[in-house]
């Protein structure tokens, strides 16, 4: 029975089974992508939207998601193309609830040059996971790098060693989530791996790579100024090795998704936080404030 070795899931699965992510399903000698090309979200949108503060700072870029993803987190702002229902009929080809349209990488890549006119300086792979098909995302990185664009992910920096060294060296700068510095928060709400995050992270920016990192406040979950003075004197500590700033998007939250059950986060706990975060970091921002 083959192994998807994507991510700390290794889901073993049988013939037309699909992996917990809903995108990648098993043959009879392979697990492979199944959502590849398949795009659901196609918009040309502000740089600082994914959010990136500090690469080409107002421009736009060229956004695009396809669906599935391999954590369950219950405050899902795009669980539409996550894993809600209607991923699992569209994962299971059902025609009702088909809402993708397939695109080759290099077409896509050509959308992206098209659209340089209106300020676009390349593709940035957002939305759902990009990382549960990154098939696609190394293709098209190819066909956009060819044509002089730059390559932007946005993800939870949920996959193994060998699937960043693929993208590192088609991808100019990310996004990545670390949700929490707590692994009782990744194992208990969402299903992931905090320190294949930050090996994720880490990886990238000794690399080189553009990095700059979110964290979802969420009350009662990860908001302790104890936690945070961790996160960033790691994140520091990272770009002092690497001779670089990281900067870090302290973000509020809302109700979404399954967390309903209480409100959103208070504003001046934002602030008080960026302001812990700050002993450690030049660059820190409140987000949704």
């Amino acid at each position: 029975m083959p192994e998807c070795n994507v991510c700390f899931h290794h889901c073993d699965l049988k013939e037309g089974q699909l992996g917990l992510c809903l995108a990648r399903r098993g043959t009879a000698t392979e697990v492979v992508c199944d959502n590849y090309g398949q795009v659901t979200g196609l918009a040309l949108d502000p740089i600082e939207k994914k959010p990136l503060y500090h690469f080409h700072p107002h421009s736009y870029i060229l956004s695009v998601g396809s669906y599935g993803c391999n954590l369950r987190c219950p405050f899902c702002q795009n669980s539409e193309i996550s894993y809600s229902d209607t991923v699992k009929m569209m994962a299971k080809k059902e025609a009702s609830a088909r809402q993708t349209r397939y695109i080759e990488p290099d077409v896509l890549a050509g959308l992206a040059y098209e659209e340089r006119s209106n300020g676009n300086i390349g593709v940035a792979f957002t939305y759902n996971e990009p990382l549960v098909g990154y098939e696609y995302v190394r293709d098209v990185a190819v066909e956009v790098k060819k044509l002089g664009m730059h390559t932007v992910l946005v993800t939870n920096g949920t996959a193994n060693a060998q699937v960043e060294e693929e993208l590192l060296p088609v991808i100019d700068a990310m996004n990545v989530d670390l949700k929490a510095f707590n692994d009782t928060f990744y194992d208990r709400l969402i299903g992931g791996s905090r320190q294949m995050t930050m090996d994720f992270i880490t990886r990238a920016a000794e690399y080189g790579c553009h990095v700059e990192v979110t964290c979802l406040i969420i009350p009662g979950e990860n908001d302790s100024p104890d936690e945070m003075q961790k996160l960033a004197s790691y994140l520091g500590e990272l770009g002092a090795r690497c001779g670089v700033d990281i900067p870090l998007h302290i973000t509020r939250f809302f109700p979404r998704f399954h967390m309903t059950d209480r409100g959103p986060t208070d504003v001046g706990v934002i602030y008080a936080l960026c302001d812990v975060a700050r002993r450690h970091l030049k660059y820190v921002h409140a987000g949704n404030v």
